[in-house]
């Protein structure tokens, strides 16, 4: 088999898809944002950790970096045309829950709001920060987690092609198919 070389500029390209997940955020006067991201990564068991990299060009940066808090909502296929809309639109300039047709409900331990449609959420709040290239990477520690019963296995586990969370490349998407 006969391997292409990717120039720098492309090398992301030799890699699998990526899950995606819809972040909240709020600004200083409580107004929330989602935005989309493909770079996500749990990364620490004890203590709970995940990371999401976002760009400093990006609106939901400032409003992550001011509150130090976030909130990772996973959405299933059938949200993907919502998720699209939040991750192509600023929230600068919209009213992402209210374009996308998504619910804002309360948060338990964190200000910004979860996304009710999504099957999963985990309230974060920033332990630390590092710039990665043009990215940001930001880790938070989960605070809270909540799954819809629906999707749980009798051993309180994800049933992944159940739930159907989205992966990506390329603004391409599927969904999970099956275990092998």
């Amino acid at each position: 088999m006969v391997k292409k070389t990717f120039a720098s500029s492309k090398m992301l390209q030799a890699g699998p898809p990526s899950s995606v997940v819809m972040v909240t955020c709020i600004d200083s006067k409580g107004k929330p944002n989602i935005i989309t991201l493909g770079m996500y990564m749990p990364i620490s068991h004890d203590p709970s950790l995940i990371c999401i990299g976002v760009s400093p060009n990006r609106y939901s940066h400032r409003l992550i970096e001011e509150t130090g808090e976030f909130v990772v909502n996973v959405p299933s296929i059938e949200l993907k045309d919502a998720m699209h809309l939040c991750g192509t639109k600023s929230g600068k300039n919209c009213d992402k829950f209210k374009e996308a047709g998504l619910t804002p409900i309360p948060a338990e331990r964190v200000k910004p709001p979860l996304i009710k449609e999504c099957f999963s959420n985990l309230e974060c709040r920033v332990v630390q920060r590092h710039e990665c290239g043009d990215h940001t990477l930001f880790v938070g520690e989960v605070l809270a987690a909540r799954l819809d019963e629906e999707y749980l296995t009798k051993d309180e586990t994800l049933d992944v092609v159940k739930a159907k969370p989205i992966i990506q490349k390329n603004h391409v998407y599927w969904t999970v198919g099956g275990k092998h």
